[in-house]
Order: C-alpha cells, then sequence, then structure tokens
C-alpha cells in the first residue's frame, strides 16, 4: 500500500480515468468486484464545468461506495482550473487529479492535456493554481512527453512535486504516439531516481504478470490499469489479487452467466444515472424513463459486447449488440445466446 497525503491505496492498484468508459456504473461494478486501491471519474473539462455543463458536471457524482475516488480535470488556465477544483472538492471528491496525459486533438487545441508536456511553465502554474485551491491531495497524470526529442517527464515531475503534487503517475507512452506501439517502462524506471512522491506506472498492463513485472522492474509505487479493464472486471480481479499478494493466482473465468447478469446490471444502473434516479424501478417510472433509456443503451453499445467477448459466437452476436436503443433489446439478444451457448455445450460428448 502507498498514501496520498491522508489517503491509504491498498492495494496499489489504481483504475484509469477512461472517457466515456469510467463512469459511475462502471465503477461500481469495479468496486464491487475488483475492488481495486482506487478509481477515477472520467475526465471533466474544466471550462465545460465553468460554463455549468450539466452533462459535465453529472460525469462528476460520487457514491459513497466507491471511495477513495479522484475527480480527473482538465484544462489550460490556471485560475478556472482552480475554480473547478474547488467544485469538485465540494461534491466531495477524496482527490482532484490533472490530466495532462490526453493528446486526442480536440483537448490538446486548447492547450490541455498533453499539450501542457509542451510548455512546464503554465503546466506548473496549473497544478500550483489548483493545490492552493483545495484542501484534498492533487495529483497528477502525465505522458512522457510531446515526442521523441525529449522525455518531458523528470523535469515536470520534480516542478509539480516541488509546488504541493502528491502523486505523479506516468503512462509510459509520448503523446504523439496515441496509444500505437509499446510502453517503454525504462521511463518509468528512470521517472524513479526523481519522484519523491507516490510514483504510478501506466501503459500496457494486460494480465497480472504484466503488473508484477513493471513492479519490479521500475520500482514504481502502483500500477494503473486501464484498457484491460473494459467491460472486463474480472481481469481486473486477477490483477488486483497479484498486486495485493504479489504472486500469480489461479486463473477462474466466470460463467457466461455471471457475464451476462453483469453486463445486464450495466446498462440499468447506466439508465439509472441517466435519469437521476435512486433505483432502476425508479428509472423506468420516471417521465424521462425513455429517453434516459435511449440513451444510455446507445452509450454502452461499444462496451456491452466486450463482456461476452471470446466466447463462441459472441462476434456474430456483436452486430446486433451493437444496434441495441433499450434495455429489452439487450436482455433478449444476451440471454437467447446464453441459452444457445448452453444447449451447445450439452451437445458437446465428453471423454468415456
Amino acid at each position: 500500500m502507498f498514501k496520498i497525503g491522508p489517503i491509504t491505496v491498498d492495494p496499489p492498484l489504481l483504475l484509469a480515468p477512461m472517457e466515456d468508459v469510467t463512469s459511475l456504473p462502471m465503477r461500481l461494478i469495479a468496486k464491487r468486484i475488483a475492488n481495486p486501491g482506487l478509481m477515477f471519474t472520467e475526465f471533466v473539462s474544466a471550462m465545460a464545468v465553468h460554463y455549468n455543463a450539466n452533462r459535465t458536471i453529472r460525469k462528476m457524482r460520487i457514491d459513497p461506495r466507491e471511495r477513495p475516488l479522484g475527480i480527473q480535470i482538465f484544462g489550460g488556465d490556471p485560475a478556472i482550473m482552480a475554480e473547478t477544483a474547488q467544485f469538485a472538492e465540494g461534491l466531495g471528491a477524496d482527490l482532484i487529479d490533472i490530466n495532462m496525459g490526453c493528446w486526442v486533438p480536440k483537448v490538446c487545441r486548447t492547450g490541455s492535456g498533453a499539450a501542457l508536456l509542451k510548455d512546464p511553465v503554465t503546466a506548473t502554474a496549473i497544478v500550483s493554481a489548483v493545490v492552493n485551491a483545495v484542501k484534498v491531495p492533487v495529483t497528477v497524470k502525465v505522458r512522457a512527453g510531446w515526442d521523441y526529442s525529449l522525455f518531458a517527464g523528470p523535469d515536470l515531475a520534480q516542478r509539480f512535486q516541488d509546488v504541493g503534487a502528491k502523486m505523479i503517475t506516468l503512462h509510459a507512452r509520448f503523446a504523439k504516439q496515441g496509444f500505437e506501439g509499446e510502453a517503454d517502462w525504462k521511463l518509468i524506471e528512470q521517472m524513479r531516481s526523481v519522484v519523491k512522491v507516490p510514483l504510478i506506472g501506466n501503459g500496457d498492463i494486460k494480465t497480472p504478470m504484466d503488473a508484477l513485472r513493471m513492479i519490479d522492474s521500475t520500482g514504481c509505487d502502483g500500477v494503473m490499469v486501464g484498457r484491460a479493464a473494459i467491460s472486463n472486471p474480472w481481469q481486473l480481479a486477477r490483477i488486483v489479487d497479484a498486486v495485493r499478494t504479489r504472486r500469480l493466482g489461479p486463473v477462474i473465468e466466470p460463467t457466461l452467466q455471471e457475464r451476462v447478469e453483469t453486463a445486464l446490471e450495466h446498462i440499468r444502473l447506466t439508465i439509472m444515472c441517466e435519469a437521476d434516479a435512486d433505483s432502476y424501478e425508479e428509472a423506468c417510472q420516471s417521465p424521462q424513463h425513455a429517453d434516459a433509456e435511449v440513451r444510455a443503451c446507445r452509450s454502452l453499445r461499444g462496451q456491452i459486447p466486450l463482456y461476452i467477448k471470446g466466447i463462441y459466437g459472441a462476434s456474430a452476436l456483436r452486430a446486433h449488440l451493437t444496434g441495441c436503443s433499450t434495455y429489452a433489446e439487450y436482455e433478449s439478444l444476451l440471454r437467447d445466446f446464453e441459452v444457445r451457448a448452453e444447449r451447445e455445450r450439452r451437445l458437446v460428448p465428453t471423454a468415456g
């Protein structure tokens, strides 16, 4: 375990903030099945919060069951970032994380995200402004640098911890790489020599073995898992267990029934959030139910098929799942798939 100010992170496994993925429903499922040491919201635009954009503010909702939880914010203006950090603290965030790793053009064009890797003065001013604006710990997630011409991470890390950052996360790719190529874990090892606060490694953690190798080879205090956890809380749980025990446990795959039930739970929770309801039953009775259901179901078209990825027949079903707009449509397809798979399993002859 390690500490971020007063927050104990145990086990030292963090679920990465991911746009359109780490919503409240996804986090609640990850907490129940895997129980990572720390999770984050989707990143939120400080400028959008400044202008009171309701859809952005809804991403900042916190459920007591998911603590400790960080709210990740991005922006290029120190004053507005500080204002948004105060707002996030008021909502109950356990810490504020500053995104300096997002490489997508729509973010970088605003001078936010990974664009700040090219402007260490403004980047440091943002961290300083946020630290001085809130009482909760402030952390920063960075990429190695903008491109291969400069490994900016060590200099930025020193600047950030000097003005009060309590944790640094390094995604060991350069911004220009996006998600291409392999993460260079040697960069995390090099960062270790200058980072005195907890250092978290991120990039290409797909298996429990990956997590243990990163910790052993780099000396980082913890690891952050992103894409490997999308619609696969069971893989996240295996990685959590490996980091906690420092050994590889048996691989126990969830049953198809568990996969289907969890996928349907994810849909129900998302409908509840869209309807601002405290239960699925309340969401179904809400005057906004129809619109909320369609928004929720369409938003999950890319994630729900991943719950059954790798199972025979899942590829053929994917095209149908990506067209669903209601809970009933998802449930019908998934239940039918479950029944067919069980029937086919029974038809397979056993040895002897």
